[in-house]
């Protein structure tokens, strides 16, 4: 289904994607995430449908559709690091440290933080292009919204 899709992500010079493209591959990074520690349950999407429908504004049935497209864009996209670096190649700077907030925002959703979870998203912030002090202030953002 996502096929062409992954194949101009994935390109040596990608283009920038327009907006609709940028959303479903951010969001299907949220996916690979919450996916990532093997348990990825109604609770984790529904934190996702509530990141992506504050992040851009869609009511909660347009966020639950989008969830759905990313889940599949997810299960047929390449290995994390080669499909966050083709992130990092199409997605504007900012919109990529708004995702490092929206991870950690799915990350933190139980209310633990782990070492697993921690190691994954200094990889995804690093191939992000994303620097250790923005994704920290990122989480710490996600924190104090918790508290």
């Amino acid at each position: 289904m996502f096929a062409d899709f992954l194949t101009r992500l994935i390109q040596p010079e990608p283009q920038r994607l327009p907006d609709p493209d940028a959303r479903i591959a951010l969001t299907a990074l949220l996916v690979r995430v919450a996916r990532a520690d093997g348990s990825y349950d109604a609770d984790e999407a529904r934190r996702i449908d509530r990141v992506i429908a504050g992040r851009y504004g869609l009511g909660p049935q347009e966020a639950t559709n989008l969830r759905a497209q990313a889940e599949q864009l997810e299960s047929e996209a390449p290995d994390t690091v080669r499909f966050t670096r083709a992130i990092k190649d199409a997605v504007p700077y900012e919109a990529r440290e708004g995702v490092i907030e929206a991870l950690w925002d799915v990350v933190l959703a139980d209310g633990v933080r782990d070492e697993e979870e921690d190691a994954l998203l200094r990889l995804v912030s690093n191939l992000l292009g994303v620097n250790d002090r923005d994704s920290a202030l990122a989480r710490q953002r996600v924190e104090a919204a918790r508290s």
